[in-house]
């Protein structure tokens, strides 16, 4: 069986356009932040680039069920502020210790291993706070996406494999 990715590359053409700017609409500005290299490191991190596969894959699951690309704005966000969060962390010292990613300094190597902590901490619940207040969903909706990241981010899901991995 042969698949054809490429058929996918008009859609990841409009949903990394439309999430990079989600996320910069999102993400606190440093100019109006109380913590200001906080808010650098956290646009640092997210905004690196990457292939934003599991957002392409949010906006695509909403417009499978019928929905709009807006309507998946706030979701897909929120998986890549996950995704960028476990990548800071991941380059830690205490983990990877990497030095580069994408071709650039990791956040710990760009800002201080004490920043790149608390960004990756600030993205983490910045996901499920924008989950719980941003967007027009229902509040069933809102908690079902919260419980969902929550599952695949936690004990049972992402972090178990990072503890996997480093084991």
């Amino acid at each position: 069986m042969t698949s054809n990715l490429n058929a996918l590359d008009p859609l990841n053409a409009t949903v990394r356009a439309r999430l990079d700017q989600a996320l910069r609409d999102h993400l606190p500005d440093p100019a109006a932040s109380d913590a200001p290299r906080l808010a650098e490191a956290m646009r640092y991190a997210a905004l690196a680039g990457g292939k934003r596969i599991r957002p392409m894959l949010v906006y695509a699951a909403c417009r499978l069920a019928g929905g709009s690309l807006e309507q998946a704005d706030v979701p897909a966000v929120a998986v890549e502020l996950i995704h960028a969060y476990s990548l800071v962390h991941d380059d830690l010292p205490a983990m990877d210790d990497d030095d580069l990613r994408r071709g650039q300094p990791t956040c710990h190597r760009a800002f201080d291993e004490a920043t790149a902590i608390l960004a990756g901490d600030t993205l983490h619940t910045f996901a499920f706070e924008l989950l719980s207040r941003a967007g027009d969903y229902p509040d069933g909706a809102r908690v079902g996406m919260v419980r969902a990241l929550t599952q695949a981010a936690g004990g049972a899901g992402m972090a178990a494999g990072q503890m996997q991995d480093m084991a």
